[in-house]
């Protein structure tokens, strides 16, 4: 007997868009609707996904790329309450409208919250959404459309999640806030800690992402289907040029896309009462969230994430299995570092051939923003009713490596009450992990710790390091002068180890080798 109160994944539905022209119709919250629509009639639920519709709930919708980045900002207007535009096209009277705040772990940190209020009684029916229309918003700006997407259904949506930004303010007087960034520089930690030169990680990097690319190219989902070998991903050329060193641009997530996604959640009591096949179901059976040290360069190791291993260990605890019994894995694939770490932290070997991704990842499935891993729990929901019985891990990973969710699935029914961990008690010991203290004010000498190189359209524009003051060992955040010569240097000599002077000019801390 199945406890009625258990939480069960019963519907996904999803949407890749790659030709059609954008119209004022097709909204993002419009799109969200329609991949949700397709989640309700994926239940298979006697009533019709339609009348399903009707019975949600709890629905929540991803922060759309154009409500935080400028440079994503939409010409055409928004909706004021996304959740609610969304509802209203679905006829969902939902008492709990939730628009989250930003980050790609937010949709498995949602499951893993509404599994555990499905299971308290306190949510019936629960839908979680996400779109992007990056790709034809971007065309139809070229074009001249001119398009309307306001709407204003009325009240303001309640924000679920954290809404920290991910970069100190040391960092960003360093220019340091974007992914990037962030990213590049915990690559060159990694592969200092690894002890590897440059071309021999370029081409590690390469195989590492060629199984991603295998994975889009059977895909047809995928918004990148060239099944792009190793030695193509780590070779520059004029359609994989530099972006920010060591990352080429295909090793960057993709994020001019039209993309959809949705998943709805219920109980087994509701599920049965719906008349929603058995063989519809996926369970939950181990969940986990918590986050790493928040600032980049307050970390104690910059190749490492103790929240993603709790994470993991967490999941796979509450479900009584351990890695080997995992089947595939979707790990969040925004740029090389997130995978190669995930990987070492959960125990999965470089030359394990089991999936590490079921959809293609980020550069090559697509980069919906913060609405990815919505697709990767689609898919992995499709993996394991494909093969029932079989156990599929997903990692979400929000900010640079910061905020992290898992979960793993199955068809397997979960044996006994649905319970999870108090998620406090995992961070609690997060927090007490040791930290670096970071000198806004440094002077003197010091040694790289990691770098990075950003790139403009045709040369490096900027230069960025972590490093570490000679006596006290502080760390420090710095940036390159406006030096063409030193930025090209660093492109071509090891900068690991580097001795280097720091000093303050014009507002930034800037260094030069010794």
């Amino acid at each position: 007997m199945i406890d009625p109160r258990t939480p069960i994944l019963v519907g996904c539905g999803q949407i890749t868009d790659t030709t059609s022209e954008l119209s004022s119709k097709r909204s993002r919250v419009a799109f969200c609707a329609e991949a949700a629509a397709l989640a309700l009639e994926d239940t298979r639920a006697k009533i019709g996904g339609h009348m399903l519709g009707h019975e949600v709930d709890t629905l929540a919708v991803m922060e759309f790329f154009s409500d935080i980045s400028p440079r994503f900002a939409s010409p055409f207007g928004r909706s004021t309450n996304p959740p609610k535009s969304v509802a209203r096209r679905l006829h969902a009277h939902a008492r709990r409208l939730y628009y989250a705040h930003s980050g790609g772990n937010m949709p498995q940190y949602l499951v893993n919250k509404f599994a555990e209020q499905i299971a308290n009684g306190e949510i019936k029916l629960a839908l979680i959404c996400g779109a992007e229309l990056l790709r034809s918003t971007q065309n139809a700006r070229k074009a001249g459309l001119e398009l309307d997407w306001n709407e204003d259904p009325g009240e303001e949506p309640t924000r679920i999640g954290d809404k920290r930004f991910g970069y100190s303010d040391e960092e960003a007087r360093h220019e340091l806030r974007a992914a990037i960034h962030f990213y590049p520089l915990l690559e060159n930690a990694i592969r200092g800690g690894l002890k590897r030169n440059v071309p021999d990680h370029m081409q590690a990097m390469g195989r590492l992402f060629h199984r991603l690319a295998a994975v889009a190219k059977d895909n047809p989902l995928a918004t990148r289907r060239a099944g792009y070998s190793a030695e193509r991903l780590a070779t520059i050329s004029d359609d994989n040029r530099w972006i920010c060193f060591p990352y080429p641009r295909l090793m960057n997530a993709n994020a001019i896309i039209d993309q959809a996604a949705a998943v709805v959640m219920t109980s087994v009591e509701k599920a049965r009462e719906w008349g929603i096949p058995q063989e519809r179901w996926v369970f939950l059976h181990g969940c986990a969230d918590g986050t790493d040290t928040w600032v980049v360069s307050e970390r104690d190791r910059l190749d490492a994430s103790p929240a993603i291993k709790g994470c993991a260990k967490l999941a796979l605890d509450m479900a009584g299995k351990t890695v080997a019994d995992v089947a595939a894995f979707d790990l969040y694939s925004c740029f090389p570092s997130a995978v190669e770490v995930a990987m070492k932290e959960i125990g999965i070997a470089g030359d394990d051939p089991r999936p590490i991704s079921v959809t293609g990842g980020l550069p090559f499935f697509g980069g919906p923003g913060n609405n990815y891993v919505t697709h990767s729990i689609a898919e992995m929901m499709n993996v394991v009713r494909g093969k029932p019985g079989s156990f599929g891990m997903v990692t979400a990973n929000g900010m640079y490596l910061t905020k992290h969710s898992a979960g793993l699935y199955s068809t397997a029914p979960i044996e006994g009450p649905w319970r999870r961990e108090d998620p406090a008690k995992l961070q609690a010991e997060l927090d007490a992990l040791p930290k670096r203290r970071v000198n806004t004010k440094p002077r003197g000498s010091g040694t790289i710790e990691t770098y990075c190189v950003a790139y403009g359209k045709e040369a490096p524009e900027k230069g960025y390091i972590l490093g570490r003051l000679d006596g006290s060992g502080d760390r420090f955040v710095a940036m390159a002068p406006n030096d063409p010569a030193l930025l090209a240097d660093m492109l071509t000599t090891e900068q690991l180890g580097r001795r280097v002077t720091v000093n303050e000019q014009d507002g930034r801390n800037l260094f030069r080798p010794i």
